[in-house]
């Protein structure tokens, strides 16, 4: 072939590779052809799977979203049942607090009154005391 091709052989070069392509498409099995059924219908298996596999993965996903939803319940009643006994120890320590409180308080007030029932006592008896030394003064004769 030369590199100037003239018009006629460009035309049958053309003519050539229309054969060709044309050959190749009545060679082509029709669609009643077993090896194209086999491969549609292997196709579609294929399909098919990749569908079933979707659904597998998508039954798996809500599984473990519920398994996930199942926990974060039981760990928030867990944690309420926590915060309850908490409460109830607080309230309980609050409660033993104020029983302290007032028992100190009143223990605290029963001293104060012994402690002013002492000093009383004390005072009545330097009175009486200095009550007598007077009496006893007056009695004495004066030695004026």
């Amino acid at each position: 072939m030369s590199y100037d091709p003239d018009f006629r052989e460009r035309q049958a070069a053309s003519a050539k590779a229309k054969a060709a392509l044309l050959e190749k498409f009545r060679t082509a099995p029709g669609p009643d052809d077993p090896q194209r059924k086999a491969r549609e219908a292997q196709r579609r298996q294929i399909v098919e799977a990749r569908k079933a596999r979707a659904a597998e993965r998508k039954a798996a996903g809500i599984a473990r979203e519920k398994a996930l939803a199942d926990e974060a319940a039981r760990e928030a009643k867990r944690r309420a049942a926590e915060e309850r006994a908490a409460a109830e120890a607080a309230r309980a320590a609050a409660e033993e607090a104020e029983i302290a409180a007032r028992l100190k308080a009143e223990e605290d007030a029963r001293i104060a009154a012994e402690q002013k029932a002492a000093r009383d006592a004390r005072y009545a008896a330097r009175k009486a005391a200095k009550r007598e030394r007077r009496q006893e003064q007056k009695e004495r004769p004066s030695l004026r």
